[in-house]
């Protein structure tokens, strides 16, 4: 089942995107089909109800203003798994602080993938009250010149608990979406350091994307499997899959877990994928450019970045 944050000019409202359209489950008046985050806490009742539900007539899509799935998810993690970002992404600094002090770009190959990626997964907090949705202006933080988008798929927990196995891992899933980390790359490379991992560099208004839907975990039960795909104003940049992340969700979520309770809604995402950023291409955002980001059976996340005046 796709669901979805949707806003037909009234607030925001739980919907069901089915073959017909968008089918308000929140007109049901059921307190578990109120918002998203209320459905994932109800956990397989509340599912069987959103199914029963997603029956009833719909409204057409033109028109319905999609927000983010979980407008404010109770916590969001991103990892970084995929080891051509792993050993990519530090060349592409190199560079960009070459360009940045005006000296020479160096011929810098990438290195091996560090020991502690393959001990344990890595992974940082980042901030849920900057989420957003499709088809939303990004605004250009002021104080960067240099923007990047980051191809990733994000899993939300739907059972709560605490050290959970990695065999029971992905009964935790409530579903999948997409996410876009856009950063702050110049910024990112100062504050990086400082030893600390990413403050102002990903942390800005409308910095998390998320979207265009979730679709419940019955649908993807392999998420190494995804195909996934970025376009900048419409040509393809990207073209890849999930399969070669290091660790997989099942993984996250035994290591997160570890003394420390997941909670429904939650949101992890699985890291950049292989080639899925400018900073490995050297190549960085404009104003005015349309990020695209496609992952098969979940949709497209669509987003402007504008430089703000």
């Amino acid at each position: 089942m796709k669901l979805a944050t949707f806003d037909a000019g009234t607030g925001p409202r739980l919907g069901a995107v089915t073959e017909a359209g968008m089918v308000d489950l929140t007109a049901t008046g059921r307190p578990e089909l109120a918002t998203m985050l209320a459905l994932i806490e109800a956990g397989e009742p509340g599912l069987a109800l959103a199914r029963e539900a997603a029956g009833g007539a719909a409204l057409p899509m033109e028109g319905l203003k999609l927000l983010a799935p979980i407008p404010v998810p109770p916590q969001m993690r991103d990892a970084s798994t995929f080891p051509k970002h792993i050993v990519q992404a530090p060349v592409g600094m190199q560079k960009l602080a070459a360009g940045m002090q005006g000296k020479p770009i160096p011929n810098v190959e990438p290195g091996e993938v560090p020991d502690i990626y393959r001990q344990q997964p890595i992974f940082y907090i980042t901030n849920r009250f900057s989420v957003r949705g499709t088809e939303t202006d990004v605004p250009w933080p002021k104080y960067s010149n240099t923007m990047d988008f980051e191809l990733e798929v994000a899993c939300v927990i739907g059972t709560p608990g605490k050290d959970i196995a990695k065999a029971d891992a992905l009964n935790h899933v409530f579903g999948y979406t997409i996410f876009n980390d856009f950063s702050a790359r110049d910024t990112q490379l100062i504050e990086m350091q400082g030893m600390l991992g990413p403050a102002k560099g990903k942390s800005f208004d409308c910095g998390n994307v998320l979207g265009p839907v979730i679709v419940t975990a019955d649908e993807i039960p392999d998420p190494r499997a995804l195909k996934t795909r970025a376009r900048i104003n419409g040509k393809t940049f990207v073209d890849t899959d999930m399969s070669a992340g290091l660790h997989g969700f099942d993984d996250l979520i035994a290591f997160i877990s570890r003394d420390e309770m997941l909670h429904p809604g939650e949101v992890i995402g699985a890291g950049t994928v292989n080639d899925g950023c400018g900073l490995e291409h050297s190549h960085f955002l404009q104003d005015g450019d349309v990020v695209e980001l496609e992952v098969d059976g979940i949709g497209i996340l669509r987003n402007r970045v504008v430089r703000q005046v």
